[in-house]
């Protein structure tokens, strides 16, 4: 139907005579002279009537986003009237025919203004919203992103294998999406919510080095950089190191974010992650790094701080020099908004000027603790210093990880064009959950052990359990993280001792993760692997901080689908097929 796209033709395309097709964009009547701006995916060109033997008054009842044809010749615009701000902008099509081939109705927001419709209405009409350029912009990253993990990943000789959606429910920390069976009633399948296992039993297959890039499918709490069903690159390789997967992870981010070859991944072990930042995701643009100022409030009188170190808990500081900001009573008393969601009760200060300490608990401080404070931080000077203080060390981590995110951004201490990559590494085992009494897995319940420490693991004393590392590694970018693995468990002994310091009966583990201990005894290869958040890569690649942005037909936080209305209700006829019944609440 077209000769060529919309964001096409230049100055080399003048006196050819071309037929394009796309949506009405624009129209302008000037007078006597009338204008359509027609787009596509590619562009937009202008159109001109001045020559026009038709009629143009039924041109003028076209709708804005109706779909159009125009055939006419393309003709250099005069100096004056050039648009250097578009592709096509030295030139314009003269209109010899034209025909509207969808005519379109009003639609709630227009493609090109979509940044200032509401979100909901955005979801809810995500097929206009797709039409905008920013979108089709990141469909694109998106697209030539798959391209070039699978060249990464074949050029390293990846086989790439589909591995099941319908599945058995293997729980991996979150909830499962379940799907009834009719044919078996009474039992269900579970959407994967990762292919753990099968990928897993493809290594004791022999497959050796496996990738695909998955859907997966988690029923949690959602946020900006979640949704209930998500895209992986999912890899495992019989026979690897940690090192080696490293490399190859590096390989594959040296090629998606078009990096140099000598690029290199700088490493950071859990604990000094969580010292400096309070996260296992730091985002290292920027400094600001945290103190442990614990000890040097001791005795000081602050009711506050006293309650926390009787309780053994944790107070973290925070240093803004005086030359980045200077903070007024109000933007100070404002900050406690920020740790609130994170469990803070408030956030303590006090400025330093000339030496001389002032506002808020500066009379709580003496002269031995600002000399430990001067001594923890490089920046020392003048300034003011923040704290996030609680008796449990978890609250007082993740509220200065808040602050600290907080000034980062609302202080433009952060470069939006830098991409910042980082390997923490030695995450804890095991997390200890006091109500319950009980151990659940950091990672998975298929992460191996730190090696060194495989007979204390066996012998599964409490305080060794409690205290334990794993062989895992996450890989973070821009403090995301987008990269998740370890060195598996390959043994099935290993394997059960795994299940029962996690509580499980030899019977759950039998109806649950029967069949995978069994294919554990029969011959199974050291094996180790990553995932990479897929949807996450591409929202950095396309440097938008909403993961919505960078999936074609996202979920809302809510795990809804504006635009069709799921979830729904089924016909009382699928429910009877089902053998199913809902309970009323």
């Amino acid at each position: 139907m077209r000769s060529h796209t919309c964001g096409e033709l230049r100055d080399s395309n003048d006196g050819e005579t071309v037929t394009l097709c796309g949506w009405l964009n624009k129209d302008r009547n000037l007078g006597g002279l009338h204008f359509i701006d027609i787009r596509d995916k590619y562009g937009v060109t202008q159109l001109s009537f001045d020559e026009f033997k038709g009629d143009i008054s039924i041109v003028k009842k076209f709708s804005l986003e109706s779909v159009i044809m125009a055939t006419g010749r393309v003709r250099k615009r005069p100096e004056s009237a050039r648009n250097k701000n578009m592709d096509t902008g030295d030139v314009e099509v003269v209109v010899e025919k034209i025909e509207e081939l969808a005519h379109a109705s009003e639609p709630p927001f227009l493609p090109h203004g979509a940044v200032k419709a509401h979100e909901d209405l955005k979801l809810k009409y995500r097929y206009l919203d797709l039409r905008s350029d920013r979108l089709q912009n990141i469909l694109s990253v998106r697209s030539q992103a798959m391209q070039d993990t699978r060249m990464a990943l074949y050029e390293e000789g990846f086989t790439e294998v589909e591995t099941p959606i319908l599945y058995k429910t293997t729980p991996e920390g979150a909830r499962d999406y379940v799907v009834p069976s009719r044919v078996h009633p009474g039992k269900v399948y579970a959407l994967p919510q990762s292919p753990q296992t099968l990928k897993q039993l493809l290594m004791i297959g022999s497959t050796d080095k496996y990738f695909q890039i998955c859907k997966c499918f988690r029923d949690e709490d959602l946020r900006a950089d979640r949704q209930p069903e998500f895209s992986q690159i999912d890899i495992e390789v019989s026979f690897a190191t940690q090192e080696y997967i490293k490399n190859l992870a590096t390989k594959v981010v040296r090629r998606l974010f078009k990096l140099d070859e000598s690029f290199e991944v700088p490493v950071m072990s859990y604990d000094t992650a969580m010292e400096k930042y309070g996260s296992d995701k730091p985002d290292v643009r920027f400094g600001l790094e945290h103190m442990n100022a614990t000890s040097l409030f001791k005795g000081s009188g602050f009711k506050v701080f006293e309650t926390v170190i009787e309780s053994e808990g944790l107070i973290k500081a925070i240093f803004v020099k005086k030359e980045i900001k200077e903070f007024s009573r109000k933007e100070v008393d404002a900050l406690v908004d920020v740790v609130k969601p994170h469990g803070g009760k408030g956030v303590a200060w006090f400025k330093v000027n000339s030496g001389e300490v002032s506002g808020g608990i500066s009379k709580f401080v003496s002269e031995d603790a600002l000399k430990g404070l001067e001594e923890l931080n490089p920046e020392a000077g003048d300034g003011t210093y923040f704290f996030c203080a609680d008796p449990k060390a978890s609250v007082s981590h993740a509220c200065a990880d808040a602050l600290r995110r907080h000034f980062g951004k609302t202080l433009e201490l952060i470069d939006p064009n830098d991409y910042k990559f980082l390997w923490v590494n030695d995450f804890p085992l095991l997390e200890h959950d006091e109500e319950e009494g009980r151990f659940y897995a950091c990672h998975h319940p298929f992460t191996m052990p730190k090696k060194t420490q495989m007979e204390q693991f066996k012998k599964g004393n409490f305080e060794d359990l409690a205290n334990m590392p794993a062989e895992a590694y996450d890989l973070v970018c821009n403090g995301y993280e987008i990269g998740g693995g370890s060195l598996r468990i390959y043994d099935n002994e290993v394997q059960s001792q795994m299940f029962k310091v996690l509580g499980m009966s030899e019977e759950e583990v039998s109806a649950k993760f029967g069949f995978f201990v069994e294919a554990l005894k029969y011959g199974t290869p050291p094996h180790a692997g990553i995932a990479f958040g897929f949807d996450r890569v591409v929202m950095l690649l396309a440097k938008t901080d909403n993961i919505r942005d960078a999936i074609a037909f996202p979920k809302t936080n809510q795990a809804t689908d504006l635009m069709s209305n799921a979830p729904s209700t089924p016909e009382q006829a699928q429910m009877d097929e089902l053998h199913l019944n809902f309970k009323e609440k």
